[in-house]
């Protein structure tokens, strides 16, 4: 189909993993893509930068991916990058009671059938069995509504695993989160087995894992890349977007243009006035060290009982994270640093000298993921017939994570495809 004497163009704006996504299923499919993005680093929160505290290459935040997502390793596949995330060759997620000095790990067995409840040396220490029904009572779909209304939110099950897992998946204090988004992570991970659950992080960083390959795909699929172009407004007549001002420049749309919007849900209200997005967002923190891992440290270990969560080790660098940080996201760096520290050492048996050391804050990491939260993410089609949402914060079914990213920008490239009729 041709438009104006050329082929039909799809503007992604937004080159974060959705726009990413959307961008590489579009070029696989021999579609004319024009990406914009308004910073001047494609990958948006997903991102890696060279810091010059510590002078090395650090992620801005530390994500982790479970084998169960599967539109992350689809994704990954078609850019030729699986390769790039590495992890365990079984689930295994140690934690450190930093205020007790316990240790202990957690040992899904490989299939749906969890026979590893009836281990002690695989489940929870303390627990009660009975107390693991609250991850089954979680999987059932319906209604949506408060985690607390559904489960009872303690016990050594909840304090010393469900907890911590959703508070990392929902990014949202999780007897708050949404029973939706809590179900649908359970069903594609912990539900189907330690085959489903095994932790993988990028290597050596997310932008070569994510990023800088996807880029390559598209420019050899003849896709454009602007970056420092920011969408100033959006054209809309006769029930299509006419024409885009980036930048200083108005782009005019042929007729068979279609347009997918993959920018910040504030940026997209601000371009779509009346559209309905999450507006209330939790912040993440995270604390980078220089310093190479003991012999033998886990790729990952969850901490209870301290300020951090979970602590990452690569090659090169210990790394802290801490989700729904809003009691932390105003405090002092150095503060920040120095109890990172301390529970790194406990973790790893580390001297007490602080190594240097990055803090990172990202204030809007994602939206709220409660019941409320979750009702405002509008799905990808618009008003507008050539104009698509893709972002974690788009009704996926799935919290605001990697898995939901890509999966949504897969979303509206596939419906361009199937209703636009650009290809």
């Amino acid at each position: 189909m041709k438009s104006g004497g050329r082929p039909p163009t799809v503007h992604v704006i937004g080159a974060g993993l959705a726009g990413l996504s959307a961008a590489v299923t579009l070029a696989a499919r021999g579609v004319r893509i024009e990406i914009s993005e308004a910073a001047m680093q494609a990958g948006g929160r997903c991102r890696s930068y060279l810091d010059p505290v510590l002078d090395m290459t650090i992620d801005n935040g530390n994500h982790l991916v479970l084998a169960g997502n599967r539109a992350t390793f689809a994704y990954l596949k078609s850019i030729g990058a699986e390769d790039r995330l590495v992890g365990p060759k079984e689930a295994t997620f140690p934690f450190v009671d930093v205020a007790e000095g316990r240790r202990w790990t957690v040992r899904p067995n490989a299939g749906p059938l969890p026979w590893w409840l009836l281990d002690p040396s695989r489940r929870v220490p303390d627990a009660r069995l009975g107390e693991y029904l609250a991850i089954a009572a979680l999987l059932p779909r319906g209604p949506d509504r408060r985690i607390d209304e559904a489960i009872a939110c303690r016990g050594a099950v909840w304090d010393r695993l469900l907890g911590p897992f959703l508070l990392a998946a929902l990014n949202t204090d999780p007897a708050i989160g949404s029973t939706e988004l809590a179900g649908a992570v359970i069903r594609k991970t912990l539900a189907k087995g330690g085959r489903a659950c095994l932790p993988r992080v990028a290597s050596p960083s997310l932008s070569a894992a994510f990023v800088d390959p996807s880029l390559a795909y598209l420019r050899a699929h003849g896709a454009s890349l602007r970056l420092g172009q920011r969408l100033r407004a959006l054209e809309v007549g006769g029930g299509t977007v006419s024409a885009l001002e980036l930048g200083d420049e108005r782009r005019q749309l042929a007729g068979a243009d279609a347009v997918i919007l993959a920018t910040p849900p504030w940026i997209a209200a601000e371009l779509m006035p009346g559209l309905t997005v999450p507006n209330r967002f939790s912040p993440i923190v995270n604390g980078h060290f220089r310093i190479a891992p003991p012999a033998g440290a886990r790729p990952m270990v969850g901490v209870i009982g301290g300020t951090a969560q979970w602590v990452f080790a690569f090659d090169d660098r210990l790394s802290v994270t801490v989700s729904d940080a809003d009691d932390l996201v105003d405090d002092d760096r150095d503060s920040l640093a120095r109890r990172f520290w301390r529970e790194i050492a406990i973790v790893h048996r580390l001297p007490p000298e602080m190594p240097p050391w990055q803090i990172v804050k990202e204030r809007r990491a994602t939206f709220a993921a409660t019941p409320e939260q979750n009702a405002r993410r509008p799905g990808a089609r618009t008003v507008a017939g050539n104009l698509f949402l893709a972002g974690d914060w788009t009704a996926t079914g799935l919290p605001a994570t990697i898995e939901g990213a890509i999966q949504s920008g897969a979303k509206a490239a596939d419906l361009v495809l199937k209703s636009h009729r650009v290809a």
